[in-house]
């Protein structure tokens, strides 16, 4: 996922050209893999392998069910943003799904 995202973000920033193509293909991608956290982190996989999960992602699903929920939402919208072909709509989105993204691995995520 953060692949996808990040060529979104390296448009959004600057950092690279805008491309309207690649940024709605980038997007479709992080839409269908935002609805997949359950299968990685439901009940049981936390004794499969080792990963950067924190404990709570176990302990707490309701809250993380709530993180994804939201992570679904914006990753649509960005979606939705990309078919714009406008730069700035796409900006707008990806600074809206960057924060759902970041506000999870703060809770989940072991540095």
């Amino acid at each position: 996922m953060g692949q996808h995202f990040g060529r979104i973000g390296a448009m959004a920033n600057g950092r690279v050209p805008y491309d309207a193509k690649a940024a709605v293909e980038n997007a479709e991608i992080v839409a269908e893999m935002a609805k997949l956290p359950w299968a990685g982190f439901g009940p049981g996989t936390d004794k499969v392998t080792p990963s950067r999960a924190k404990a709570e992602i176990w302990s707490e699903q309701a809250k993380f069910k709530e993180h994804n929920e939201k992570l679904v939402g914006e990753s649509a919208k960005l979606l939705a943003a990309a078919k714009t072909n406008n730069l700035d709509n796409l900006k707008v989105a990806f600074g809206a799904t960057a924060n759902t993204c970041k506000a999870c691995h703060d809770a989940f995520r072991k540095e």
